[in-house]
Order: structure tokens, then sequence, then C-alpha cells
């Protein structure tokens, strides 16, 4: 099974691959669009690499100055993606702007357009590839590489249609002012992807469904507990922080509160991948008015 960090050097090959040819088609043709259409893979690459580093440090076991691990890496990835994302749509802008002040004729179109399909279909493929390993392994960083190169696949799209227009019509507007919409399009997945990463930075708590599916593997595994209370949850990178007060009865010697605590913290782990939990027992006087989590006999 390829990991994390295998899959950032296969985005990186693939977007030097892609990039050149992409680079070929406006070399050929001289189509701002399709210029622009590069330059956004350019990203791509950079932000592959960055994405690498990040992967590589937060699969790093933790150690005595990061006790927690390093899963937080992946969303320092995310952020500087964005920011490159932001970084290329000014400079397509740039370019286009300065195309439809002076519109070029196009050369070559029928092998730009060939070339451009062909840069598309490989982009398109890996970017679904991407995606499907990123939600397997749980890679914040990964997610968000396919989810950039998913944005560049649709730019490419509108490319080729523009391009294919403009060389049947002879409108050379219309290539500077289909980069134009590329580089807006991509401003708002780059303003996306910041604010989605930073919200990964700030302990976003699980999903109402994951957190429902917690309360009732607790309630299902906890034969011999009372109930349990103040569930609290986060995201790190692909590890899910889990955290709870466990009450028993108090006449509960400590190794039979352990073995409750043993059997609730292996059911969650066979359903959620990455977890990380920490119960705190409680004896029964602990029993809280509060919204808690029942258990199926309540310690019968």
């Amino acid at each position: 099974m390829i990991n994390s960090v295998n899959m950032a050097w296969l985005t990186i090959a693939v977007a030097v691959i892609v990039f050149s040819i992409k680079l070929l088609a406006w070399w050929l043709t001289g189509s701002v669009a399709l210029f622009s259409d590069a330059l956004e893979s350019t990203v791509n690459i950079v932000a592959g690499s960055v994405a690498l580093v990040a992967l590589r440090i937060a699969t790093k076991p933790p150690d005595a100055e990061h006790p927690y691990g390093h899963h937080k890496a992946e969303y320092f990835s995310a952020i500087l993606s964005g920011v490159f994302i932001i970084l290329a749509a000014l400079a397509i802008l740039h370019a286009a702007i300065a195309g439809l002040m002076d519109p070029q004729p196009l050369q070559a179109p029928l092998g730009g357009l060939a070339l451009a399909v062909v840069a598309t279909i490989l982009n398109g493929g890996w970017a679904l590839m991407l995606r499907k390993r990123g939600r397997a392994l749980r890679s914040p960083a990964l997610l968000a590489e396919s989810g950039h190169l998913m944005t560049d696949v649709w730019t490419s799209v509108g490319v080729v249609a523009g391009f294919a227009l403009v060389a049947v019509t002879g409108w050379l507007i219309l290539d500077p002012l289909v980069a134009i919409a590329v580089a807006i399009n991509i401003l708002w997945t780059g303003w996306k992807l910041l604010h989605q990463s930073a919200d990964g930075l700030m302990d976003r708590a699980v999903s109402d469904a994951e957190r429902a599916q917690i309360s009732a593997i607790v309630t299902a595994n906890g034969d011999g507990a009372l109930e349990a209370h103040d569930l609290k949850t986060r995201h790190a990178g692909s590890a899910t922080f889990i955290e709870f007060h466990l009450v028993v009865p108090r006449a509960m010697t400590v190794e039979e509160s352990h073995d409750i605590c043993d059997r609730i913290e292996r059911a969650i782990r066979r359903e959620i991948e990455g977890a990380m939990i920490t119960i705190h027992v409680e004896p029964d006087p602990k029993v809280e008015e509060a919204p808690c989590i029942p258990i199926a006999d309540g310690g019968g």
C-alpha cells in the first residue's frame, strides 16, 4: 500500500510532467490562456514539494518536545498551498490583462489543443487517485493537493474550450478573457483552502455524525460503568483526539475500571483510524445532570 509520503513524491512527478506538456502547448501557440494554465501547474510542483516536507514531519513519532505528535504539520502545508495558488492567480491576471490590451494571433492551434487535452486527462486521473488515498489515509495535505489538482483540471477544461472557440471563431479577445476567468476561479479556490486549513489549526471538533458514532461505541462497550460525559474531540492531521470522563461505581476496583477503559478504547480504534484516546475515570457521586453518554446496562 502506498503511504502518504510516496503519494507526495508521485504527485510532484505528475506535476512536472503535466507542466512540461502545458508549457509546450503554450510555446507552440502563444496563447495567454494556455500560459495561465501552465503557470498554475508550477504551483502544483511547489505545493507538492511543500506537502512532501510536511508529510515527512507529520509522520514522525511523538518526542519529548512534541508529546502529541507532529500531525498539524500537514495544515501548514495546506496553508502554503493556498498562498501559492493566490500568487499564481495574481500572476495570471497580470499576463491576461496585458493580453487583453494587445491580443495576439494563435499559432499551431490543433497541436496546442491536443497537448492541453492530454495534460488535462493526466491531471484529472491523478487528482481522483490522490483524493481516494487522501481519504483512506485521513491526510489533509493529500486532500488539499487533490482539491487543488481538481481545480486545475476544471481550469484546463475551461481553457481548452475557450482556446477551441478562439481557433474556430478567430475572436482573439476570448483568449485573455478565458485567462481572467481562470485567475478568478483560482483566487476563490486559494481562499477556500486557506480558510479550511486555518480551521484545522484551530482544533476543530469532529463532525456531528462522527461524534454520534463515538458516543454509540462508548454506550455499547461501557458495560460496568454508569455513564460518560464531557466528551471532547479534535482533529490534527490524520489523528483524532478523543477524551471524556467515565463514571464507575465507587466500589469498583482500579483493575476493573481499567478493563472497561481498555475495552472502550479497542472498540473506538476499530472504528476510527488514528484515534488518540484519553479517559478520566470518576467515582459514582460524580454522575452529572448535564448531557451525558448513557451506558448500556447502567453498571447493572
